[in-house]
């Protein structure tokens, strides 16, 4: 039987055989006497063919080990504060988010380039200014992340949130009166709000105000923390769609005569490009589709922070779609008088504005 020559111990053995036969082999002696072992490395080809195969297997572990380490670590921070939260007064809430939003604002000095960038241009500020603009939006976001919602999610699912909610946040309560009115009176709406003040909240009060909502979410990367997350929000009892082949969902809630709740305000690839502070920005067109295939009112909502650490809500005027068949002109209409209105808002509350996003990212 003739040996296969395309295995690789054959050809070691053979590439072995030749170097004896030339001479070329080391050991006591010439190659060519017999009985004399080679001592010949392996050829370099089978070396290199063993690290093409090994080596990206091995990096391929260790990103793997890498990543779920990295991972769990911040699944323990978070879980960490997550109970120190729920232990300790708001008034120490506040002074731990006050001591994580400076060393992350110190940190994270790419976010704050972009955050202070987008400032400028917008606003049309000085860097000073832009700047103390920059570290108050993230201290907002240090609130909204885990404190305030870790804190007061427990009285908001709890039986009589809503006396709850009337008696600690009064200035809050007529944002979520106005919307449960528009929800009732168009059998359903499709809310957009910003990443402006407490957005997290939204979902808990709605649902104590008896506005079933559908809420499109990005997913977190960390599986673990996303987990963590969902668990949290859908103690609502409201209903949360990831981004990723969720209009079906978001359609047939509109169907069921309910609401839909969309975060319009970042930069999407393949979307509408529309003023947005005087620069073009690519907006989602998705509010408007929702709102022209089901004749939907588009409504911005948003729950902003007052003074003596209380909230106060808005309710913009409803955008309504028009009833007709060219939908292209009514969706870009729709997109530019959402992300006006959107604009206005941010104008009025610029510190509670998350500015750290590239909103102006080009594709």
């Amino acid at each position: 039987m003739k040996p296969d020559p395309h295995n690789r111990f054959y050809r070691f053995f053979s590439w072995s055989r030749t170097r004896e036969e030339s001479g070329t082999g080391s050991g006591t002696g010439s190659g060519k006497h017999h009985g004399v072992q080679s001592s010949a490395n392996p050829p370099t080809a089978a070396i290199r063919k063993t690290s093409a195969w090994f080596l990206p297997r091995f990096f391929e572990v260790a990103a793997k080990a890498f990543k779920f380490l990295r991972n769990s670590a911040e699944f323990a921070a978070v879980y960490a504060l997550l109970i120190l939260v729920r232990v300790i007064p708001m008034a120490g809430i506040r002074v731990l988010a006050r001591v994580i939003a400076r060393v992350a604002f110190l940190l994270l000095r790419r976010r704050r380039h972009i955050a202070v960038e987008n400032i400028q241009l917008a606003l049309d500020l000085p860097s000073d200014r832009a700047l103390e603009i920059a570290r108050q939006s993230l201290l907002g976001f240090a609130m909204t992340a885990l404190p305030e919602v870790a804190k007061l999610r427990r009285s908001l699912i709890a039986k009589h949130a809503s006396g709850w909610l009337q008696a600690n946040y009064p200035g809050a309560v007529p944002l979520f009166v106005q919307a449960r009115q528009l929800h009732d009176e168009y059998g359903g709406c499709v809310f957009v709000t910003p990443h402006l003040g407490n957005w997290e909240l939204l979902p808990y009060a709605a649902a104590v105000n008896g506005i079933n909502l559908a809420v499109l979410i990005r997913r977190l990367d960390n599986p673990m923390l996303e987990d963590l997350l969902d668990r949290h929000r859908r103690a609502t009892g409201q209903h949360f769609v990831s981004r990723r082949n969720g209009l079906l969902s978001l359609k047939n809630h509109l169907a069921r005569g309910r609401s839909v709740a969309i975060l319009p305000d970042q930069s999407t690839v393949g979307g509408l490009t529309v003023d947005f502070f005087g620069r073009p920005a690519t907006t989602t067109p998705l509010p408007a589709l929702l709102a022209v295939r089901h004749q939907r009112p588009i409504v911005v909502v948003a729950c902003l922070r007052s003074a003596q650490h209380g909230f106060i809500g808005h309710v913009g005027e409803p955008i309504l779609p028009r009833d007709t068949d060219d939908e292209r002109p009514e969706i870009e209409r729709l997109t530019r008088l959402m992300t006006a209105d959107l604009e206005q808002l941010i104008r009025r509350y610029p510190e509670q504005y998350l500015w750290m996003h590239d909103r102006w990212k080009t594709y």
